[in-house]
């Protein structure tokens, strides 16, 4: 047994030769972006996912330059001979992971990490609750999830190090978010699966996590939200994107290979 060993991030490219999907990168401004971005500074070769319909139907609209501008931007923050490569797919339909793992296989040979960074999210309280809305939010984030881990469990090489599956959760858990009854249910049920699916693939080395970013600046928030939060901010702040790509950045590292089974609150709050 080694007692020590050097850190890794003390390595220039410390995720160098591996390979990363990160779903959700519709945006520049969100946390999808951040994401894909520190880990091509780290090194990685990138296969992202977008559905861009969502965010254009949504009061903050798509990113202005489209998936081609996110792409030609994660590109200039790589190195020589990083490569990254993108697919639309819309997870509400049960065959789209399947289809974003087997086209992200092909391209890279082998996908070391799975970051589900993607969601459908929109407002309603109970009285506003509709059939079809609630199974929309159950279809993309929780089906989508799992069938997404599914397929890219199945592919993973368990001889390399470095077998990475994050989630993203909210802050249901930390106080009530009643204007949000779906999409809290949904991603209520990611935050329950993921002591379950730890111990599953933890004979394999590989570990899953999830992450609650908190309220965090991506444009979504109309100026009443926006203010309420930062009145409430015992930081003074919103969160960043980049507050949640740095931590999960180093959950991809070999450094946080005994950190498992964990929901992990970034929200600079305490709370």
């Amino acid at each position: 047994m080694q007692p020590f060993a050097p850190l890794a991030l003390q390595q220039a490219k410390p995720l160098s030769g591996r390979t990363a999907l990160v779903t959700g990168v519709s945006r520049r401004i969100g946390i999808g972006f951040a994401i894909a971005a520190r880990l091509v500074q780290c090194g990685a070769n990138i296969f992202i996912h977008s559905w861009v319909p969502f965010d254009a139907a949504q009061p903050w609209g798509g990113d202005a330059g489209g998936s081609e501008a996110i792409v030609r931007e994660l590109r200039a923050h790589g190195t020589s001979g990083t490569r990254i490569e993108h697919l639309a797919a819309d997870f509400r339909d049960p065959a789209a992971p399947a289809q974003v793992v087997d086209a992200a296989v092909q391209a890279f040979g082998h996908i070391d990490m799975l970051i589900a960074n993607h969601a459908y999210g929109t407002m309603g309280g109970l009285e506003e609750l509709t059939a079809d809305e609630i199974d929309a939010h159950l279809e993309a984030n929780v089906r989508g999830t799992l069938l997404l881990i599914k397929a890219w469990a199945a592919q993973h090489d368990d001889s390399r190090r470095g077998g990475r599956v994050i989630m993203m959760t909210s802050g249901q858990h930390l106080g009530p978010m009643e204007g949000e009854l779906a999409y809290i249910a949904s991603k209520g049920a990611l935050h329950q699966l993921t002591f379950s699916l730890a111990a599953h693939l933890a004979p394999r080395n590989i570990t899953v996590n999830t992450i609650n970013p908190g309220a965090t600046d991506t444009g979504y928030a109309t100026p009443e939200v926006y203010q309420h939060v930062l009145e409430h901010s015992p930081r003074g702040r919103w969160g960043q994107p980049d507050d949640a790509a740095r931590l999960i950045t180093w959950l991809m590292t070999d450094d946080a290979e005994w950190v498992n089974g964990q929901v992990i609150n970034s929200t600079g709050s305490g709370l």
